[in-house]
């Protein structure tokens, strides 16, 4: 019963900052973290920052110089620190990750439920 969960979303006013987490909710055996996406009703999933294979980084161009994506891996977590928050930033925020969760099991792609991130004058 493994999920891939994220937290830290919240309503901030324009130029504030958030720093979203990302983490398995229990015990696994091994895990990759792919990337940081948002998604607003009405729109399809965009894609924000990448890591691939841990460190090569990328972002879209509207978060370049704002957004820093980054892994932990002792802590099996993975963050997305934003600064300067604008109203184009809102949106729900989403983690993908591959999971192995145990020993009988192959690595599977995992996606978040999502954090709404709010950010309004």
């Amino acid at each position: 019963q493994v999920q891939l969960v994220e937290s830290g979303g919240g309503l901030v006013q324009p130029g504030e900052s958030l720093t979203l987490s990302c983490a398995p909710s229990g015990g696994i055996l091994g895990i990759y973290f792919n990337a940081w996406y948002r998604q607003t009703p009405g729109k399809e999933r965009e894609l924000v920052a990448s890591v691939v294979s841990g460190k090569y980084i990328n972002y879209i161009d509207a978060v370049k110089g704002r957004f820093t994506i980054s892994v932990d891996n002792d802590k099996n977590t993975m963050y997305l620190l934003m600064d300067n928050l604008k109203p184009e930033d809102t949106a729900t925020y989403i983690c993908n990750a591959d999971i192995r969760p145990s020993l009988y099991s192959r690595f599977q792609n995992y996606w978040g439920q999502g954090t709404q991130v709010v950010v309004s004058s």
